[in-house]
């Protein structure tokens, strides 16, 4: 067996074993690494190595959790979330209502989403802002959180996906399209900038798909929570009940979302757009100057596991490269192909999900994959836009079902904040169902019709 798949396997096995996920990922890492004949000292070297890739994501996340608690002791959104829930204590609520409110989070939360990849690129940033604010809404919805979870990670992965704009600009253009001019150019082989939208709308289209079913057959159930403390949110109702806002105040609010899109969008880094907002809001008067420590100790400890998780799956990533057994798992594959189209596509598309959900990001998966495929797309005569689709369904198939993906982990940040949703089998395994296993079949509808 390739040391890529049985890491691989390995890593999800214990992840669904509801073993720790970086426990998975370092154990993974490890007998993968022995399996393909690395010496121990290099293992830990290229697991070292690897981490640097991490930190950087880990810290951007504790200080967006560090934003998101200062933010949410001005009591905005809970007051939002408060006036919902007034709705369904006093008992005056109709059906029609009740399902208003359902699909008027769905929508929001989806259109967030799309806005955040695309002209507001803060990525998943808004997450733990604007969904833990919303969880007490949730439970008197009885809404099954699987389906909201499925809905984040279908919004924030099909815009980069399939819209040139934001991320999607870097997935499309920068990454999809460069690396695979970059391989043609000595194949005589070319794409333009029109081509990778147009191949991945129908790997789009199964992605949708996977949405419906999820909110209409799979979890359309009510499901029960328990009305669970939020981090913070003790905090923050007693402040919002003590005062209210004023108009400078509101003022301050405003200036610091701002200052954190303009400062991310300037430096390109999450890091200092978070802190930019967090040093604005300091001066705002919501939390008193000598407990702001504590505030910020607190977003940490929010994003503290998924920190941890992002920089253990950079150690993973890192010696799975080490290997060198990426090209010999696509080698293998091609030596079972023979001369089938289908099978060909079939197994491109597989063997792309099993490097993306080791590697855990569809960005990082294209320069790895796209020297290979591409060569092998043009020996059995596909065209530039199956080509261009097999490549993209490829890297993007896995960051919907990673457990260290950030497609997954953002939506678990925000909706385990009270402890009642479990990152595996509530996140992982519901988005790797409705959303890999559709792109699969998607996917290679796309590379035989184009």
């Amino acid at each position: 067996m390739n040391a890529i798949v049985l890491s691989v396997l390995i890593m999800v096995s214990l992840s669904l074993l509801r073993v720790s996920v970086v426990f998975a990922l370092i154990t993974a890492a490890v007998v993968g690494g022995l399996y393909a004949g690395l010496p121990a000292n290099e293992i830990v070297s290229a697991f070292n190595d690897g981490l640097g890739g991490g930190a950087s994501v880990a810290l951007a996340y504790a200080t967006l959790g560090a934003f998101a608690v200062m933010l949410s002791r001005s009591g905005i959104t809970q007051r939002l979330s408060g006036r919902l829930i007034g709705l369904f204590e006093n008992g005056n609520h109709t059906h029609a209502q009740v399902r208003l409110v359902t699909w008027g989070l769905f929508v929001a939360l989806i259109l967030a989403g799309f806005a955040a990849e695309t002209i507001i690129p803060v990525h998943i940033a808004f997450i733990p802002i604007l969904v833990p604010p919303l969880l007490m809404v949730m439970n008197h919805l009885s809404l099954d959180r699987r389906a909201v979870a499925c809905a984040i990670t279908f919004s924030i992965t099909l815009m980069y996906m399939t819209t040139p704009i934001g991320f999607g600009s870097i997935f499309l253009n920068d990454i999809l399209m460069g690396n695979i001019n970059n391989v043609g150019d000595s194949l005589n082989f070319h794409i333009d900038r029109s081509t990778p939208p147009k191949a991945m709308i129908i790997p789009a289209m199964g992605m949708g798909l996977g949405l419906l079913v999820a909110i209409f057959i799979s979890y359309r159930r009510k499901r029960e929570y328990q009305a669970q403390d939020i981090a913070g949110q003790a905090e923050t109702s007693r402040d919002a009940a003590n005062f209210r806002l004023g108009w400078w105040q509101i003022g301050i609010i405003i200036a610091a979302l701002v200052a954190a899109l303009v400062v991310q969008l300037w430096s390109g880094s999450m890091i200092f757009g978070g802190l930019a907002g967090f040093a604005l809001l300091s001066f705002s008067g919501i939390v008193r100057w000598q407990d702001q420590d504590s505030v910020f100790t607190q977003g940490m400890r929010l994003m503290a596991m998924i920190g941890f998780i992002m920089i253990a799956a950079a150690g993973f990533a890192g010696v799975m490269k080490a290997t060198g057994e990426i090209p010999s798992l696509v080698q293998g594959s091609v030596d079972m192909i023979g001369d089938s189209r289908a099978l060909a596509a079939l197994v491109m598309l597989m063997v792309g999900l099993f490097i993306t959900m080791g590697i855990g990001s569809s960005f990082a998966t294209i320069p790895i994959i796209a020297a290979i495929y591409v060569p092998m797309c043009l020996s059995f005569d596909f065209s530039p836009l199956a080509t261009t689709a097999l490549v993209g369904t490829a890297a993007a198939l896995g960051d919907a079902g990673s457990p260290a993906s950030d497609s997954t982990l953002g939506p678990t940040a925000g909706l385990n904040t009270d402890g009642q949703h479990d990152h595996i089998w509530d996140t992982v395994v519901p988005t790797f169902m409705h959303f890999n296993l559709p792109l699969i079949a998607f996917g290679w509808l796309a590379a035989m019709t184009l």
